[in-house]
């Protein structure tokens, strides 16, 4: 069964996905691949399985030549036999998506709970990497070099910045190379490394201390105006005070400066 456990990571197939369509649960497709032969699946899911990969013997399975042709194929007869109600009418989060957006949604949570249940980290890492995405350009395209590295997305695609990604990607491809090549040793990158950590602690620590100063200078502004918590009611009376606060210590700070 190894040789279909292969066949359905190179067609992007994952266990999820191959659930959905049989209507099946994800434990009972671990089921199904654990058995020694394909002919001891119920005949339905059988069917259903010989369907999607487009043979009519178990034996044809093993045949099967991997080709973009054949992939597309695959993926077309996946998406006209999925169950289409999974398109939860008003639902929250599909709101404004588009059907292909909707798809590329949807995969996502698939993938990312097959992900999760193997490894929590990774759903973990990824939500960090999505809420660092708002402020960090290269995360885009770091993206951008992923997918077309691995051959979803033409090499010279540009959908972001044009040069900026040009530029990044071929550090990336540069760093890759030596990274593969077995020549950046731990030792020889130590001092790099001991910098990242430096300017990530230091950065923890700025971040720190300007929470500490928000909350200092919101307390002196509840002081000032009297009250001892922000509500509904002086939220924008307390912002207010805060802006006044920051403004007038800005210019405290310049009148040093000149002295």
């Amino acid at each position: 069964m190894g040789y279909l456990n292969d066949l359905l990571r190179e067609l992007g197939i994952s266990k999820v996905k191959l659930a959905k369509y049989l209507g099946v649960s994800r434990q009972m497709i671990y089921n199904y691949l654990d058995m020694d032969d394909i002919n001891k699946w119920p005949t339905d899911k059988k069917v259903l399985l010989f369907n999607l990969l487009g043979v009519k013997t178990a034996e044809q399975i093993s045949e099967i030549k991997i080709t973009t042709d054949y992939i597309d194929e695959v993926e077309m007869r996946l998406s006209s036999l999925e169950n289409t109600n999974k398109y939860v009418s008003g639902s929250d989060l599909l709101v404004g998506f588009d059907n292909k957006n909707k798809e590329i949604f949807l995969g996502i949570c698939d993938l990312l709970k097959e992900y999760m249940d193997e490894d929590s980290k990774v759903g973990e890492y990824f939500h960090h990497y999505l809420q660092a995405m708002q402020n960090t350009k290269e995360l885009k395209y770091i993206l951008g070099y992923i997918a077309k590295e691995t051959g979803f997305v033409k090499p010279m695609e540009f959908v972001f910045n044009e040069e900026e990604q040009f530029i990044f990607e071929s550090i990336m491809h540069s760093a890759m190379i030596l990274y593969r090549s077995g020549k950046a040793s731990k030792n020889k990158l130590a001092e790099s490394h001991r910098r990242f950590v430096s300017e990530i602690e230091q950065k923890q620590e700025d971040k720190l201390s300007r929470t500490m100063e928000l909350n200092s200078i919101k307390n002196q502004a509840l002081k000032e105006l009297g009250y001892t918590e922000i509500n509904e009611h002086n939220a924008g009376e307390v912002f207010a005070k805060i802006a006044e606060i920051q403004s007038r210590k800005s210019a405290f700070k310049r009148d040093l400066e000149t002295v």
